[in-house]
Formats: structure tokens, sequence, C-alpha cells
């Protein structure tokens, strides 16, 4: 694999983007999995491609227990478990990732639309008990115990002009991403949009390490995916 660095810019790693051509329902689980794992804040919920999954599962899990009654060659149905197998183990693993997130950060997602909105219907009723159950909890076990200026879940003190005890996901963070297609107007740094130094191109199937923010946009479009 050649490596090149664009000066001011993030490491570029070129590379063949196989994943193109391949549009499998598990390929694409296999993606949004990635996605979702490397990056610092939680994404949208594919709740169209979970479905679909869910609902191949058990069509498959339907066709081993009626090839296992019709007697088929265990091979042949060691080789749908397998599959079986592999499709649960990516997709529990998609759905933990999810959860670990909103327990690291479900007060800041919970007052966040943009995050909020990310959520599927489980997900929001999940945030909303955690971020109950834990405000009742520290209430009763510490904050009930403290001077009354410093009895908040979210602030240090009443004087706090921001909920400066909610931990927020890092947006600098670099991650490895892939473009899907040719982009262009990319902003690697604050500031004017019109400084066209700080606007980097992204050239489809090649691998570029970027911090986060700078393609977070992209990625909630699905032009972009994190590896």
């Amino acid at each position: 694999m050649d490596s090149n660095s664009v000066e001011g810019g993030p490491t570029v790693l070129t590379d063949d983007y196989d994943a193109l051509i391949s549009t499998t329902d598990f390929e694409l689980l296999k993606r949004a999995w990635r996605s979702e794992k490397a990056a610092p804040e939680i994404l949208r919920f594919e709740s169209d491609l979970i479905n679909r999954v869910r609902e191949q599962i058990q069509l498959m899990e339907d066709t081993v227990e009626e090839k296992g009654a019709a007697g088929a060659d265990p091979h042949s149905l060691s080789l749908y478990q397998m599959d079986i197998d592999r499709t649960l183990f990516l997709l529990r693993s998609y759905l933990r990732i999810r959860i670990q997130k909103i327990e690291k950060y479900m007060f800041h997602i919970q007052k966040t639309d943009e995050l909020w909105n990310r959520l599927s219907t489980e997900e929001k009723n999940f945030t909303r008990r955690c971020t109950d159950d834990l405000k009742q909890h520290l209430e009763e076990s510490v904050l009930s115990k403290l001077p009354e200026n410093y009895q908040s879940v979210q602030k240090q003190s009443v004087i706090s002009e921001e909920d400066d005890m909610v931990p927020e996901p890092q947006q600098d963070t670099f991650v490895l991403c892939r473009s899907k297609e040719y982009l262009t107007g990319i902003q690697l740094e604050d500031g004017p949009v019109d400084d066209r130094s700080k606007l980097f191109e992204m050239e489809a199937g090649v691998l570029y390490f970027i911090c986060y923010k700078s393609i977070k946009a992209l990625v909630e479009s699905g032009k972009i995916d994190l590896l």
C-alpha cells in the first residue's frame, strides 16, 4: 500500500475500493459497523438495513430448521449456520457499540437534537431510562449531601454557564476514511470558507487519515465510509 502526505492536510493512503461493488445487506451492515466503531459520536441508526438483516436472519434460521427436519446434509446446514452466526455477530456488535456510546454520552445526546434524532425509538427509551436512573442514583447517594449550589448533575456549580460535567464526543479525533466519489471543498481547519489553502479534495477509493469534524457531514450523508 502506497502512502503520501499532503502538506497542511491529512495523510493519504491509496488502496482499491472493493466495497464499491459489494452492495449486499451483509456488506452494508459491515460498512455501518465499521463507521460506527470509528466515529467518535453516535451516527444515524440504519433502521431499514437493520430491519432487513433481522428478517434475513429469521429466514435463514427457518431454512436451517426445515432442512434439518428433512434430513439435509449436515455440511450444507453448517454453511447456513456459519452465515447466520457471522451476521448475528456483526449485528450484535453494531448495536453494542451504539449502546456503549449512549451510556457514555447520554446527557449530551439527550440535549443535542442532531444526535437525539439519530437514535432508534428503542435507543431513545433506553437513553431516558439511563439518565433518569443515573440522576436518581447521584441525587440519593452524593448530591443531596452537598451544598445546594453543587447539587446539579450536569454542572459543577450553579454559576457554571455550561453543562461542564457532561462528557462530549471528541470531534477533533483523527479517523481513517474512504470516499465513495470525488469530493472537493472539504475544509480542514476552522476559518473562512473562501480560504482555498484550507480546502481539500478527496479522490474516490483513496484512504485518508483526517480530522473527523472536517468530514462529519459527509459521513452522515453516506458519501464517506469510516474504517
